[in-house]
């Protein structure tokens, strides 16, 4: 169609969107495009903590490509100021202003609506995962801390992992504050969200721009649980086919990271799914209606596991509903039932770290 722009048009990302129809827009990003209506609340200030990283530079330049934010502060301890010059150059609405070290932290802060958290340091050798854990606990704990201090009523979205045990410690942090919001505070699952997404509309071939399919639980490995029961538009697939593509999404992070032969991970493709994430946030607090996405949140759903992530509805202030999981299969309550442990041990994890250190 002739209203379709080209991808080789000289014409901005934003401006092509633009001149798609809103049944167009949605085909094209396969759910909302970053580039949203203006009118649909623009003037937000986004903060990317962790933007020099991997996943936070192509984030940062994803939200500087969302018509609704007027300002993206992008932080970290070093090499910030390059990246916002970098996407600064992109001709679209939004400022990218850099920030770094300690002393500019609250100022990269103050006056945000949506703080996005990927700042953590990846596995080294020799490093165990408790040693990992520790490095990034402690990073997460002190940039939720400036939050609270900065921004305490900006919504959080928490990417660095592990994100079982991250949310956890940013509510206690918070609590400790004084400034906890349950309905804030949202840890992103959307990666696995997109993943199975992807895998489903493959083998059961159909546009992958019209699936859903909901993913309960946390954030990994067996704790991620797509329900493709659950999935539309339905597709007959086989046992071995559902059996499959569970594990292959609770195992999508390694996948990359060994197609990467260990020399990175799931950072572009996180970035995307952090936007997806973000864009949504953005779109509930500007009042509009029916957005819906899974998130790892403080939620009621499983009795004994106080976060848990299912469907849960955005709006003004954040999380307005969280959604039940709805029926399972047998093959599905049986992952249910074996990532219970995991998940509840991640989280005590998190509070422990958080009462013993702060």
């Amino acid at each position: 169609p002739n209203n379709i722009p080209t991808l080789f048009s000289p014409m901005s990302l934003r401006h092509a969107f633009s001149k798609l129809s809103p049944a167009l827009k949605t085909s094209v990003s396969g759910a909302r495009t970053f580039a949203a209506s203006a009118a649909e609340g623009g003037g937000r200030k986004v903060a990317v903590l962790g933007a020099a990283g991997g996943i936070g530079q192509s984030l940062s330049m994803l939200m500087k490509m969302n018509s609704m934010v007027d300002e993206v502060s992008l932080y970290d301890i070093a090499g910030t100021p390059g990246v916002a010059a970098d996407i600064s150059h992109i001709n679209t609405t939004a400022i990218a202003k850099g920030y770094m070290g300690d002393e500019q932290l609250h100022d990269a802060l103050s006056g945000c609506d949506l703080v996005i958290i990927p700042a953590g340091v990846p596995r080294k050798p020799g490093m165990t995962r408790d040693d990992l854990f520790k490095i990034n606990a402690g990073i997460v704990a002190g940039l939720v801390k400036a939050c609270a201090k900065a921004c305490p009523n900006a919504l959080i979205n928490m990417i660095s992992n592990p994100v079982n045990s991250t949310v956890p410690i940013a509510a206690e942090v918070l609590k400790k504050e004084g400034v906890y919001d349950k309905k804030k505070l949202l840890g992103v699952t959307t990666l696995d969200v997109v993943r199975a997404k992807t895998f489903y509309a493959a083998k059961a071939g159909v546009q992958v721009e019209k699936v859903d399919v909901p993913v309960i639980g946390g954030h990994a490995g067996i704790t991620i649980l797509p329900l493709f029961s659950q999935a539309t538009p339905s597709a007959p697939l086989s046992d071995e086919d559902i059996d499959a593509l569970t594990i292959r999404t609770q195992n999508g992070g390694t996948e990359v990271v060994e197609a990467k032969d260990g020399k990175g991970s799931a950072t572009l493709s996180m970035a995307y799914a952090g936007a997806m994430m973000g864009d949504a946030c953005l779109q509930g607090l500007a009042g509009k209606k029916d957005i819906v996405e899974c998130s790892y949140v403080e939620s009621p759903v499983v009795p004994g596991i106080p976060y848990f992530a299912t469907k849960v509805v955005l709006g003004p202030e954040g999380v307005a509903e969280i959604r039940e999981i709805g029926r399972m299969t047998d093959y599905e309550q049986s992952w249910f039932e074996k990532m219970q442990p995991e998940l509840k041990a991640s989280i005590d994890k998190g509070v422990a770290f958080v009462n013993e250190t702060m």
